[in-house]
Order: structure tokens, then C-alpha cells, then sequence
């Protein structure tokens, strides 16, 4: 073998102990035109049970003559990015909620809205599913909103009850997506039965979640703080706190701790998922559409008749059914007439069964 062979092997074996041991390329660039495999990867990346000193395969002649025909070529390296850092997100230095300035100027106001702030922003595989499903959940909310004359940003306070899921269920036994408790949702006709649970039907408990803040904004004057502090406390607890105490401000109020965390995390609620594209990366496109939907009315004139014949004669599957009827608590509904939701009918390829052709 001639001797510039015998240096192109030393040099591929001294290459192949520095990539085993210290690895410092990154993967191929994805414009890269070679057709070469991608460089080794870190050790952090690699199988479990795998050799952190570098597996014995990269000392085979067979490992040799493969970097061999790899740097015919040698792959583009890709420059390590910046690590990523919570704190290049900052509160602004103002917010508003309902109309109403927030005193980000009190030191102990900013730093609890900051703390619910960066809780939201530490779990971004939760903060993105939850700006997805707004794009399911929040416009019903938002046209009731705005037809009672209610500021928008309340709606925000679904993410913080419910996650924007129907048929949340907490251990209180509050149900739905406001996540009323039975007492409160029979207050506002809310039906609460064995196969039926109207708490979890969005445009329903939105109603009631309506008149009930409406209730506590007039009970503190227009203050929205103590009006959604009283939603999750009672307003009884919190007209007691603030006589106590001799205080009339929300952010002065001390109580418990859920209720102290409760409006600061609506707040930084509404400062992420107004903006999911500063904060989140996601565009109005990524977020998850509203579903094609249409109400119709089941009347059922036997004792009862299963879920899944009513599915099968709108186009649908009991699954789907339940999940666009999440009131629906049972597999069955009783005699008498329902108005279901059912997905839009778009024939050919989605037809009630009763319009199919023979």
C-alpha cells in the first residue's frame, strides 16, 4: 500500500476516536446534496444501552471503510443555535384585562402575574395544545360575549377553569367548561341528571357563566377582579375577606391560595394566547377549527334508544357523537326530544342514513 494510503487510514481511524469519544459534528444540513449518511450522533441521542465511550463498531474495518467513503465528501457542519431561555419572554410593562388597568407597578402584583406568566411558558407542549384549542372553543364563547355586552377577555377564563374541555370534571365536583358545581348550575338551569349533565354543553354553561358574572360585577361595581375572584371562591368568602381585612382591591386581598393564583393566571392567560405567535410560534392556521356542526332534533318514542343508532342515522359514530355531545353522560338517551348535534351533513360522502340511496 502506498504511504499516502497509510496516512488517509490514520488519519480516518484518529478521526473516528475523536467522533466516538467527543462528537462535535452536527447532522448533515438538510440542503446538503451528498448522499452520504449523517455524521455520528451525540451521545445523548444515541440508543438506550449504547457504549458512552463509543461502540465498538467504530473500530471495524467495516466502520473504517465507511468514513473512508464518507469524507470523499465531508458533510457541511452546522453551527450549534443559542440556547433557549425562558427569560427572552418579558411581562410588558402595562396590561389591561376587561377595560381595567392591572398595577404591574406593585411589586407583589407583577411578580404573580410573572410567576403564572412563566408556568404557562415552561410547559410548551401544553401551552401550544391549549392555543389550539381555542380556536375551537373560544368562538361560541366570544359571540355570547359580545351579544350580552360582556368584555371579550373573559373568555380567557376557560383555559383557566377547563382547559377549554368539555367534560372537565374537577375533584369539587364542578363539571363542564366553566366548571360550575351543582348547587350554582341548578341556579341557572343548568340539569344536572343520570344520563344528562347540561354543565358540560359549551353554549349552555356559557349562558349561566354570563348571568353569574354579570351578578358579581354588580355586586362589586364593575370591579371584574373581585367578580372573577368571587367566581372562584364564592362571593360569600370573598365579601367576608374584604371586610376583614378592610380592603375593597382584589390585589390586596389575601385569600386562598387558589384564589390568589386564579385572576393573575387568566391575566397571563390572555397576555400568551392573545399572541400565540410571539410566544408560541403558531399562526391562526395551526390553531384547531371550529367543526362543522348542525342541531338537530331526536325524538325517541320508545323507553330509550342507544347513542349509537342515533349516530348511525346522522353519519356519524358514537364516539364523535359523544364527543360533540359531551351532556350526553350515558350511552342511551330516554323518551322524549333532544336537540343533537350531529357533523354538517355533505353528501355524497356524508349523508343521513335516512336520505341514502336504497
Amino acid at each position: 500500500m502506498r504511504n499516502n494510503d497509510w496516512g488517509l487510514r490514520a488519519f480516518v481511524v484518529g478521526l473516528t476516536m475523536v467522533l466516538g469519544l467527543a462528537p462535535l459534528f452536527a447532522e448533515v444540513s438538510s440542503d446538503s446534496k451528498s448522499s452520504a449518511p449523517s455524521a455520528v450522533p451525540a451521545d445523548d441521542q444515541r440508543p438506550q444501552g449504547a457504549d458512552r465511550a463509543g461502540s465498538s463498531a467504530a473500530t471495524e474495518p467495516d466502520g473504517v471503510q465507511e468514513l473512508e467513503d464518507r469524507l470523499v465528501i465531508l458533510p457541511e457542519i452546522k453551527r450549534e443555535g443559542e440556547r433557549f431561555f425562558l427569560s427572552s419572554f418579558k411581562l410588558p410593562d402595562k396590561l389591561t384585562f376587561a377595560g381595567q388597568s392591572i398595577p404591574l407597578d406593585n411589586w407583589q402584583v407583577r411578580e404573580r402575574i410573572e410567576y403564572e406568566f412563566y408556568q404557562f411558558l415552561e410547559d410548551q407542549g401544553e401551552s401550544i395544545i391549549l392555543a389550539k384549542r381555542t380556536g375551537r372553543c373560544f368562538a361560541p364563547a366570544e359571540k355570547q360575549l359580545s351579544e350580552a355586552g360582556l368584555p371579550d377577555d373573559l373568555k380567557y377564563m376557560l383555559l383557566v377553569e377547563s382547559k377549554c374541555i368539555a367534560a372537565a370534571y374537577s375533584r369539587a365536583k364542578a363539571s363542564g367548561p366553566w366548571q360550575f358545581i351543582n348547587s350554582t348550575g341548578r341556579r341557572y338551569k343548568l340539569h344536572n341528571e343520570r344520563w344528562l349533565d347540561e354543565r358540560r354543553n359549551l353554549e349552555m354553561s356559557t349562558e349561566a357563566a354570563i348571568k353569574y358574572l354579570r351578578y358579581l360585577r354588580d355586586l362589586y361595581q364593575g370591579d371584574w377582579f373581585l367578580a372573577m375572584a368571587s367566581y372562584n371562591a364564592g362571593e360569600d368568602r370573598v365579601r367576608k375577606l374584604i371586610k376583614e381585612q378592610n380592603v375593597h382591591d382584589y390585589w390586596r386581598m389575601h385569600g386562598p391560595r387558589e384564589t390568589m393564583r386564579y385572576v393573575a393566571r387568566i391575566i397571563a392567560a390572555k397576555e400568551i394566547y392573545s399572541q400565540p405567535e410571539k410566544y408560541l410560534g403558531l399562526t391562526k392556521k395551526d390553531l384547531y377549527p371550529p367543526l362543522e356542526t348542525e342541531t338537530v332534533t331526536v325524538t325517541i318514542k320508545e323507553a330509550q334508544r342507544r347513542l349509537t343508532s342515533i349516530a348511525e342515522e346522522y353519519g356519524t359514530y358514537f364516539l364523535e357523537l359523544k364527543m360533540l355531545n359531551p351532556e350526553f353522560t350515558k350511552d342511551y338517551l330516554p323518551k322524549g326530544s333532544y336537540q343533537v348535534k350531529v357533523p354538517r351533513q355533505t353528501c355524497p360522502n356524508r349523508c343521513f342514513k335516512q336520505d341514502k340511496l336504497p
